[in-house]
């Protein structure tokens, strides 16, 4: 297109190709498999999956989907990012089933729904971490933890964990890896028990996934009153799972952080008393050498992208900045990119950072991989991401 033509416009021409083709393909596949089986696509492929669905929808199934979400998420890959394309149209379908069902006066027998995944395996973010911050701030002595706790507690309430999974770390974190991997799983099949066997019906309403765990569990199941039950159960079930694991950890930080202070009062004393200032070189870049800066923020799924920008946007207001931060899920309007001075990629989508920087050297945007405690900290360092801004800026 000429560039005169606004660059969203031009994509959508862009688009047209490939999306003409693509329905121009699938529509040749359904003319011929409606005259050689007398049904449609959809109905075909729900076929030949059938023994996939029958399988995904067992206690092994649940145990293979959603501790692998767990499991890859432990390992610093965004587990259900790679887990959930096998199983979303199950998933999907499952759900719209059970409110068809639910109509016409039947058991929605379904368990397995994407709901499922949002507030019952996944409650709290992946790993079954609602309770986690609280366990933190209230039963901990660590104060590092009870930092943790104060600063993850309100964005897992909402499902975005990563504040929790990279601040205490749980993730790559072996204290952890039994509970994050056994709870999700032991809190789906509860909820398949209370299907089948309870009369419970399945999640029928899609609800958005941030969601807080127990209200998506009672208005997902359409208020139903076991509901109330299931919530009772998974969190005692969760918080017993937990706690030890967590005490443990707490018992590791309180010994790691004595042994900090016995430290400093070790050189305090070999220093006559007092310790020696330690001088710090202020290399403070300057924030308005810029007529304006664009910044973008991703991470998997808009969460943690979001409370880094609005921390950003938010000092930049302070100081009369001129800088403007915006966030997305990787995939999102990637041709925001060509607007971009720097693309910020949070760590858990490491495995993206090739692929992303095709898109970032090709517009002449800066990428800054981070690591998990870099990204936490900058999510409540307005300051200090500004500064990792403008040296990165700088540095190109």
């Amino acid at each position: 297109m000429p560039p005169q033509v606004p660059g969203n416009i031009a994509q959508a021409f862009k688009d047209m190709i490939p999306f003409a083709l693509s329905v121009t393909f699938f529509w040749i596949v359904d003319i011929v498999v409606r005259a050689l089986s007398h049904g449609n696509t959809a109905e075909l492929v729900t076929t030949l999956l059938s023994p996939l669905f029958r399988a995904a929808n067992g206690y092994l199934g649940f145990a293979i989907i959603f501790g692998f979400m767990a499991f890859f998420w432990f390992i610093g890959v965004h587990g259900p990012s790679v887990v959930g394309p096998a199983v979303i149209a199950i998933m999907y379908n499952n759900q719209v089933e059970n409110l068809r069902l639910f109509r016409v006066g039947e058991h929605a027998h379904y368990a397995l729904t994407q709901s499922t995944q949002d507030f019952v395996a996944l409650i709290g973010g992946t790993g079954a971490t609602l309770l986690v911050p609280y366990i933190f701030i209230f039963l901990c002595k660590s104060p590092e933890l009870k930092a943790v706790g104060k600063a993850s507690v309100i964005p897992t309430t909402f499902a975005v964990n990563e504040p929790l999974l990279f601040g205490a770390p749980i993730i790559l974190n072996p204290v952890f890896m039994v509970p994050f991997i056994i709870t999700p799983i032991l809190n789906s099949w509860i909820l398949k028990f209370f299907v089948d066997n309870l009369g419970m019906n399945g999640f029928m309403h899609f609800l958005p996934w941030p969601t807080p765990g127990p209200i998506g569990i009672y208005m997902a199941s359409n208020f139903s009153v076991l509901s109330l039950l299931l919530i009772a159960i998974i969190l005692v079930l969760d918080f017993t799972i937990w706690f030890p694991f967590i005490k443990a950890y707490d018992k590791l930080k309180l010994d790691e952080e004595h042994e900090i202070e016995l430290q400093k009062a070790a050189a305090a004393t070999a220093g006559g008393g007092t310790a020696a200032p330690i001088e710090v070189e202020e290399n403070t870049p300057d924030f308005n050498s810029r007529e304006h800066t664009n910044v973008l923020v991703v991470c998997a799924g808009g969460g943690t992208s979001g409370i880094l920008a609005n921390s950003l946007n938010k000092y930049a207001k302070e100081n009369d900045i001129p800088l403007e931060a915006t966030a997305r899920a990787y995939g999102q309007d990637m041709d925001l990119i060509k607007d971009m001075d720097i693309v910020i990629l949070a760590p858990q989508m490491d495995a993206m950072k090739d692929e992303m920087r095709k898109y970032t050297d090709q517009y002449g945007a800066v990428l800054v991989p981070t690591t998990g405690k870099q990204y936490i900290g900058l999510t409540r360092d307005g300051e200090g991401a500004m500064k990792l801004i403008f040296e990165k800026i700088n540095e190109k």
